[in-house]
Formats: structure tokens, C-alpha cells, sequence
């Protein structure tokens, strides 16, 4: 067994990976990273208004796979299964992150408007319901149309460049959250176009696993 602390990242879709991936490296590079992708979820998640009860054993067996072979921590980076992420976390022992709640916290810090430029329509109303509930405070969201899937196409410009112009309709905001862990490759389109803090959500959990499980 390596000694380096192993973190699992279970993903629900391959465009999450290489953003979480190159945040590791930057952020916590001594970490062992054990990558599980079950491209499925978001499929079965783009089909359901609600999340539904079944998807709650799922993360909850995915969670408990990772940590009996090994994992210190396991981060989700799929920002549309909150209630089922957070299900598993009550039932195991070790840190489970969703994917936004460090980024959630991290732009509290920043002030009390707060907006979000999501690509992926069924999160939406779950991050606005779990970032309105935990702080008490307004979110301006918008989706940046047809982002998502000029990403799955390959078209990593096209992309960003969605997301920044999205960013940039966002008006009287302190700081922007870029929702998705897909999002992060556009921070810094964003940043060119907004004269505001970006915050992006595998950076933050990097600093927040780094903090908990590295001991």
C-alpha cells in the first residue's frame, strides 16, 4: 500500500476528470489519486426532474467500494446528486465531499452576491436549493446554453467561450462560482471577461482534502 494519502474522485461524466486532475497537481500533488467513472449517472440523471430514490444506494456503494480499497477521502465531482452524496457521507468514516461545497464556502467568504454560471441544466436547481439553504443568501445563476454540449463535442473553445459570455451578463455579483467541475477549464475565458473573483470548484476541494486527509 502507498504511503501517499489515496483520494478517490468518482466521476459521473469523463469531462470531469482532466479539470480535477490538473487541480490535484497543482494543489496537492503528493496525493494518489484513484479515478471511478460510471458515465451512466448522468445519463439516468439527465431523464429525472427530481433525483431519484434509486441513485441514493448507488453513490452510497460507489463511496464504500473506494474506501475499502484504500481511500482517505472521496470527492464526487458531478454537481447534480447532492442529497445522494450527502447520504453517503453520514455512512462512512472518512470525509466525503460534494463537489461544491468547499467552493460554496470559499465564496461566502467573498461577499453576500454571489453568482453561478452552470452548463448542465439539471443541477441547476439543486445547487441553487443547497447554496440558498446552507447560507442563507441569494444566488443570481444562469446556465451558459449549448456550453455542455460543445464541451462533449470536443470543442473546448467553443466552451469557454459560452461560459465567459454567461459570466459576464451576471450583474452586481461580489464573486462567480463556475458550477461544474467541467466548468473550471473555462476560469480564465471568465476571468478576461469579469472584473470579479472566479472561484471554480476543484480547486476548492483540493485546499479542503488536502486539509483533512493529508495527516
Amino acid at each position: 500500500m502507498s504511503a501517499r494519502p489515496r483520494i478517490a474522485l468518482i466521476h459521473a461524466t469523463p469531462v470531469a476528470i482532466e479539470p480535477v486532475v490538473a487541480a490535484f497537481a497543482q494543489g496537492w500533488p503528493e496525493a494518489e489519486l484513484a479515478n471511478l467513472l460510471d458515465d451512466s449517472l448522468s445519463t439516468d440523471r439527465a431523464q429525472q426532474k427530481d433525483l431519484a430514490p434509486e441513485m441514493f444506494p448507488r453513490f452510497e456503494r460507489l463511496a464504500r467500494y473506494a474506501v475499502d480499497n484504500g481511500a482517505r477521502g472521496v470527492l464526487f465531482t458531478c454537481s447534480a446528486f447532492g442529497p445522494a452524496i450527502e447520504a453517503a457521507a453520514k455512512a462512512l468514516s472518512v470525509p466525503v465531499l460534494k463537489p461544491n461545497e468547499a467552493m460554496f464556502d470559499a465564496a461566502l467568504e467573498r461577499g453576500r452576491r454571489i453568482g453561478m454560471v452552470a452548463t448542465f441544466g439539471p443541477a441547476m436547481q439543486s445547487m441553487e436549493t443547497e447554496f440558498t439553504d446552507s447560507s442563507g443568501r441569494e444566488l443570481q445563476a444562469i446556465l451558459a446554453d449549448g456550453a455542455m454540449d460543445a464541451l462533449r463535442a470536443g470543442d473546448a473553445e467553443t466552451h469557454n467561450r459560452l461560459v465567459a459570455e454567461a459570466a459576464a451578463r451576471l450583474r452586481g455579483v461580489d464573486a462567480i462560482m463556475l458550477a461544474h467541475f467541467s466548468t473550471a477549464r473555462a476560469l480564465n475565458a471568465v476571468k478576461a471577461r469579469v472584473s470579479v473573483p472566479v472561484l471554480t470548484a476543484p480547486d476548492a476541494a483540493v485546499a479542503r482534502l488536502r486539509k483533512c486527509c493529508s495527516a
